[in-house]
């Protein structure tokens, strides 16, 4: 009789045998900030995350640097939108004042920025709208400019979110010719239109005013399209590849990390961490060993690069 249990009699013994290990180097930290001054914020639907004034995300910034989490990602939310989004690409926009303001201030933060339109926009959606729909095309160009506006601002690592096809080769060829060739590409290449996005939607105020996302980003019922869209972002010159949403999406994090060779990066979305939040809240479960476990299972299907509103309790564990 094989006896499994030996390797599991006790802590130190499954600690020594563990084959997937987190590290507060896997995280992200997403931070939503606001054109206003000394606001901190708490998002009613997300429990414990904030809308941020520059000042206050400074402050934050502070304290999960004290953590040991290095890595950012920034969402803007101005105070004035219009068809084209436009406060998007303002070198005085709210993204761009905060990375400056992030890298006069700290020395070892990497920071991501999303690049899409749906925050800035009056319609709420990812692109220029004619005749009611997104065109592809065009919006290729504003996200080439938002892109360089933020990689001029100091941007280590830009993330398009926007699902439009061709948009990492145009934000490659538009970083490349304005001076950026350091400044590398995290794609959200496999983002499904997703019901778990319902929280990160009231934070941004992001909601599109009409209609739906599913004519561009993916249907959650195809996965070999997932490989397609990995391989031509890889082939248009994304360094990073991102699967999301994650938990609902792990036999795609496997498929996508077993099939390419760039660092696999998975976003762990508002819904999820809000579910989580909530069944907490009531007792239901025991908060930090389903996180510990959710986490477990996102980079033991393949991800390199976890996105977590969850970072800084992670970060916190591990020391423990």
């Amino acid at each position: 009789m094989k006896r499994h249990r030996r390797l599991r009699a006790t802590q130190n013994i499954r600690n020594m045998t563990a084959e997937t290990i987190i590290s507060v180097n896997d995280l992200v930290y997403p931070l939503f900030i606001m054109e206003s001054n000394d606001i901190k914020d708490e998002i009613k639907s997300m429990p414990g995350q904030y809308r941020y004034s520059i000042n206050n995300v400074i402050k934050e910034i502070d304290n999960i640097q004290k953590l040991g989490i290095k890595s950012i990602l920034l969402f803007g939310i101005p105070k004035n939108k219009d068809e084209k989004g436009s406060g998007a690409y303002n070198s005085n926009g709210i993204i761009q004042k905060a990375v400056r303001e992030i890298k006069k201030n700290f020395n070892d933060i990497t920071i991501i920025t999303d690049i899409c339109m749906c925050e800035y926009t009056s319609h709420g959606h990812c692109g220029i709208i004619e005749k009611n729909k997104v065109n592809n095309d065009k919006t290729l160009e504003y996200l080439g400019k938002i892109a360089v506006s933020h990689a001029e601002a100091g941007a280590d690592i830009v993330a398009p979110s926007d699902m439009m096809d061709g948009r990492v080769k145009f934000i490659r060829k538009s970083l490349d010719k304005n001076g950026f060739p350091d400044t590398a590409i995290m794609s959200y290449s496999i983002k499904y239109a997703s019901a778990y996005y319902g929280p990160f939607r009231d934070a941004a105020g992001s909601a599109p005013e009409f209609g739906d996302r599913k004519s561009y980003q993916m249907d959650y019922r195809r996965k070999k399209e997932a490989v397609s869209e990995a391989l031509t972002d890889i082939k248009e010159g994304a360094d990073i590849i991102m699967v999301k949403p994650a938990l609902a999406y792990l036999d795609i994090v496997k498929t996508i990390s077993d099939s390419t060779y760039v660092p696999v990066a998975v976003y762990n979305v508002s819904g999820e961490y809000s579910m989580v939040k909530a069944a907490s809240r009531n007792g239901w479960i025991d908060e930090k060993k389903v996180v510990i476990e959710n986490i477990t299972a996102m980079k033991r299907a393949g991800a390199d690069i976890i996105i977590t509103y969850h970072a800084k309790d992670i970060a916190d564990w591990i020391k423990e």
